[in-house]
């Protein structure tokens, strides 16, 4: 094996992230390896990955589809496992260089930990990591010297505006929304919105759940949350400006005026290839941006009174504690109901909302904590929802 090639561990290589990253892998063989891929479901698109990558290890969550991978690798040198307990065990394999997190929600968080704790870089497109524990996993990075490198565009974009200024003080970060699906409608029109209407964004392709949350303006809550661990600000310094064009990926404003910005087209690639091969840039046969295309983009402020998730979201951020935990658990489970038409878009922000008010606040939370909060707001959630009518 060529000492110059990193090995990566991609959590959740099926899903959009996932089999983007093995594009970058596939374009750069010269520089990665997959080493590991895993899935929650898709026994398929698995099997297809590993046949084309041969990567070390397959792992499927999945244990009742353990047999069909198994199965379908037998003549291949790959080790085909099984359940969410063996990608927390063989994430910190010691070949592995970078783990690329993009498993869907809380589920990431347990792996991401127990990478860092092994000293494994962190190319993070799993932002709940961050919104859940923040605190304890910048801690714990710091702690083990390990590098977190944002994969997010907005947040990738915060990061490169950031090369060479750490000697100057942020005044503010700005984070850009494209506005999603329903960027201007009313409420009375978000109250009969279907999941057709909201799993159809403007600029991004992106999985069920992230496109719900683009739709609902959740997305850029969550990711407020982890700008504020991942860049160590203060919740006053962040700033959401809608963007529809989505071009200019996110700002950050130095404390003396000056404003840098990272433009593009909209392409997850990018930001991917970037945490792989930080500090480095690499050369990429990327549609590039024409001024001439944009005649002009335009900025907005959010509107946070038909959107009520990114007001909700930031003041989880304000308030701290276990309350992020909350919003996003809570989140999960609207956004799962909102899919199987078993709630309405709005209700959504009802559901977190009540939640907010009604769960234990817990100050200082340890991971038990946390793992016992995300548990009782899905119940709670859960218990709600067949209570609550499916318009709010």
């Amino acid at each position: 094996m060529d000492n110059n090639i990193k090995n990566i561990a991609i959590l959740g290589s099926t899903g959009s992230i996932g089999t983007q990253t093995l594009d970058v892998i596939r374009d750069n063989k010269q520089l990665f390896r997959a080493f590991m891929i895993t899935a929650h479901s898709n026994a398929y698109l698995l099997i297809q990955q590993a046949l084309e990558f041969v990567p070390a290890y397959a792992i499927i969550c999945d244990e009742s589809k353990y047999t069909e991978v198994k199965e379908a690798l037998a003549r291949l040198p790959i080790t085909v496992l099984a359940g969410y307990e063996a990608i927390k065990e063989h994430v910190t394999h010691p070949d592995i260089d970078v783990v690329l997190t993009a498993m869907v929600g809380f589920a990431g968080l347990e792996p991401t930990i127990n990478a860092i704790k092994a000293g494994k870089d962190i190319a993070l497109a799993n932002k709940e990591t961050l919104v859940v524990a923040g605190d304890m996993v910048t801690a714990l990075a710091k702690q083990h010297n390990v590098k977190i490198l944002p994969v997010d565009s907005e947040h990738s974009a915060i990061f490169q505006c950031l090369g060479g200024e750490q000697d100057n003080a942020i005044e503010k970060i700005i984070l850009t929304a494209s506005g999603g699906p329903f960027r201007g409608k009313s409420a009375a029109f978000l109250a009969d919105v279907t999941r057709e209407h909201a799993l159809k964004h403007p600029n991004w392709v992106m999985g069920a759940k992230i496109t719900i949350d683009s739709a609902s303006l959740m997305n850029k809550g969550l990711e407020v949350i982890e700008a504020k661990w991942l860049f160590d600000l203060r919740p006053d310094q962040i700033e959401v400006v809608v963007h529809p064009q989505s071009i200019i990926h996110s700002l950050v404003q130095f404390e003396d005026g000056s404003i840098k910005a990272q433009m593009g087209l909209p392409d997850m690639k990018l930001p991917i290839q970037y945490a792989l091969t930080y500090p480095q840039r690499v050369k990429t046969n990327f549609k590039r941006f024409n001024f001439a295309d944009y005649s002009s983009l335009t900025f907005e402020q959010p509107d946070m009174e038909t959107f009520r998730n990114l007001k909700l979201a930031f003041k989880a951020m304000e308030k701290g504690g276990n309350m992020p935990c909350i919003i996003n658990a809570a989140n999960e489970v609207a956004v799962e109901a909102f899919l199987k038409n078993e709630t309405g878009f709005l209700a959504m922000s009802e559901l977190i909302e009540t939640c907010m008010q009604q769960l234990l606040f817990v100050k200082e939370p340890t991971l038990q904590d946390y793992l016992n909060t995300d548990k009782e707001t899905r119940i709670f959630a859960q218990n709600l929802i067949q209570r609550m009518p499916l318009k709010a």
